[in-house]
């Protein structure tokens, strides 16, 4: 009985470890623009796979390969000196969508992980179009006890501000044409 009692301690204590512990969880980032022009117009540029720094500000250049077909990929050379490597998961132009996922990246550029987005512009009920970027993804730390650069925090603020400015100057360019 002394045994089984002693066991039955051990176990509780392994199950309040594995309680306690916290790795990341999954982060979702959601950020719109209004835009005062047709969303042929502001697709012509979201929907340029191999073109994103035509709105993107961090975006020097890309250089991409498979079209707009599933699994098609780009390599993002950013401006700070940092690349981005990415997949298209899904590209529909009718419906003026696109999904996408990084593959590679360094978290000293975006400290995020296992990284997936959706992209879509639709008319705007008011007139123009509306364009909605969303995202998920981990922070870059998988471990616990992340540094403050790759913690939930610091990846949730970078990919808002990259939605954000991203947005933001998609509809400077596009309002200009």
């Amino acid at each position: 009985m002394k045994k089984l009692l002693s066991l039955v301690a051990v176990l509780s204590l392994l199950w309040a470890g594995f309680a306690n512990a916290h790795g990341p969880s999954r982060q979702k980032v959601t950020e719109t623009v209004e835009i005062n022009a047709t969303p042929d117009a502001v697709w012509a540029l979201v929907g340029d796979w191999a073109n994103p720094q035509k709105w993107l500000p961090p975006v020097e250049s890309t250089t991409a390969q498979g079209g707009t077909e599933k699994g098609a990929t780009r390599e993002l050379k950013l401006k700070s000196g940092g690349v981005i490597k990415e997949e298209l998961k899904s590209y529909d132009a009718s419906k003026m969508t696109m999904q996408y996922k990084i593959t590679e990246v360094d978290p000293k550029d975006l400290p995020v992980a296992n990284y997936s987005s959706n992209i879509k512009v639709e008319p705007n009920p008011a007139g123009g179009s509306k364009v909605e970027w969303n995202g998920a993804f981990y922070r870059s730390f998988m471990n616990n006890n992340p540094p403050p650069e790759q913690s939930d925090e610091a990846a949730l603020k970078a990919v808002t501000e990259l939605y954000k400015e991203g947005l933001a100057n998609l509809k400077a360019v596009a309002e200009k044409k």
